[in-house]
C-alpha cells in the first residue's frame, strides 16, 4: 500500500520558518516528480512547488524567494523549507508524488500514478 506521510507543520508567527517533510513508502516504481500543494479554508487547492527527479524546481509566484523544495531520491523523500512566512501562507499543505510510466516485457505498460499525503496544517499568525 503506497503512502505519503507529511510532517513538520505547526503554528508560527509571521516572519518565522518551518520545514515540511514528506516520506513515501510502498510506491513500486521510481518517482518522476514530487510537489507540495496547499489549501486554505474556502479556497481551492493550489500548487506551491514542484521538483523533478533531476532536481529542477518550480514555484508559485507567491512563494518564490521564500520557499525551497528539495528531495532525496535515495529515500524518496521531499522537503519544503518555508522562510519569511506570512499569514496568507496559512493552509493545509499536501505532498504529491507521481510515479514514472513503465513499459515492461511483452509491451505491458504501467501508467503514471499520482499519490497524495493526508496533509499537515501550517498556521501563521500576524
Amino acid at each position: 500500500q503506497a503512502q505519503l506521510v507529511e510532517s513538520g507543520g505547526g503554528s508560527v508567527q509571521a516572519g518565522g520558518s518551518l520545514r515540511l517533510s514528506c516520506a513515501t513508502s510502498g510506491i513500486r516504481f521510481s518517482i518522476k516528480s514530487m510537489a507540495w500543494y496547499r489549501q486554505a479554508p474556502g479556497k481551492q487547492r493550489e500548487l506551491v512547488a514542484t521538483i523533478s527527479r533531476d532536481g529542477s524546481a518550480n514555484y508559485a509566484n507567491s512563494v518564490k524567494g521564500r520557499f525551497t523544495i528539495s528531495r532525496d531520491n535515495g529515500e524518496n523523500t521531499a522537503y519544503l523549507q518555508m522562510n519569511s512566512l506570512k499569514p496568507e501562507d496559512t493552509a493545509v499543505y499536501y505532498c504529491n508524488a507521481v510515479s514514472m510510466r513503465v513499459v515492461l516485457p511483452h509491451d505491458v505498460t504501467i501508467p503514471e500514478r499520482t499519490y497524495w499525503g493526508q496533509g499537515t496544517q501550517v498556521t501563521v499568525s500576524s
